[in-house]
């Protein structure tokens, strides 16, 4: 069986859970009325200006940005720690299936999955939105779309990778919750902190360099970094960009630009794939 075979078989096991269409079915409930609320009272929401298309990708990635954690914890934390606890693993094993192909194929078959729903949400939500506006941004549409991807595959393989250092569900729940907590809530206040210390307890006019790279840590941050790199031209038209970097063409490094996001989403995506890896190969099953 290959790593394939294995993602096939996960991808219709993961597409059953009712938990995880039930959060797809809300995520497209609440993204239609967020769409809704911004194409109609942007007021409400801080825009001063008309309801644009781009400024409804902006508006809907803060939402995504925390749906997306959540759906990814409820379809990856059960993915290799629940068949360990169970000991299911060990007849999957016992077909002609490696541990990496096993390993592979749940990150894959989970990302699937979990990309198709959250895919429809986010069409429908925008579809809605240029209808109410009269008007639709392809390049922002499918720029909003391929990095909405590119942030839940970061995800799962974060999820998948915490399960597979683990035999047991529970520790596997509290680890990604753990990771959720620490870099989705807790994160932002980190750098403030350490800056807050070094500059004798109070906040300078102006933050170091660092305290951008480090808050790029973040997932989320990454993902909203990401699409002002993918998508400049709308960012300058709401006269927004990522806090610490640079607005400039190209004046400062690569690390003080929104590309950095770029990077940092990819990264999510290699190393907990390594690390992960590396965790399930040495588990005693």
């Amino acid at each position: 069986m290959s790593a394939i075979a294995v993602a096939k078989k996960d991808f219709q096991d993961a597409i059953q859970s009712r938990a995880l269409w039930g959060l797809v079915v809300t995520f497209v409930v609440l993204s239609t009325i967020t769409t809704y609320g911004y194409t109609e009272a942007p007021e409400l929401f801080g825009s001063e200006t008309a309801p644009t298309f781009g400024g409804l990708v902006f508006f809907l990635l803060t939402f995504t940005s925390l749906f997306v954690p959540i759906a990814a914890i409820v379809v990856g934390y059960k993915s290799l720690a629940g068949e360990r606890e169970l000991g299911s693993i060990k007849l999957l094993l016992s077909l002609p299936t490696t541990r990496r192909e096993v390993f592979l194929g749940k990150v894959v078959g989970r990302a699937v999955v979990l990309s198709i729903g959250l895919a429809i949400g986010v069409l429908v939500g925008l579809l809605v939105g240029a209808v109410l506006i009269g008007g639709l941004d392809a390049t922002a549409l499918v720029a909003f779309l391929g990095l909405t991807i590119l942030f839940v595959a970061a995800y799962t393989a974060i999820m998948v990778s915490i399960s597979a250092s683990t035999g047991s569900t529970t520790r596997a729940t509290t680890l990604a919750i753990g990771f959720f907590v620490l870099f989705e809530l807790v994160w932002d206040a980190v750098p403030l902190a350490v800056v807050y210390v070094v500059e004798g307890f109070s906040l300078p006019s102006e933050f170091p360099a660092w305290v951008f790279i480090v808050s790029q840590v973040s997932p989320s941050n990454a993902y909203l970094s990401g699409l002002y790199a993918l998508l400049p031209d709308v960012a300058e038209a709401l006269d927004a960009s990522p806090e610490g970097a640079d607005a400039g063409q190209g004046a400062e490094p690569f690390y003080q630009t929104p590309e950095l996001g770029l990077f940092m989403l990819a990264l999510w995506i290699a190393v907990p794939l390594v690390v992960g890896y590396a965790s399930f190969t040495r588990a005693d099953l």
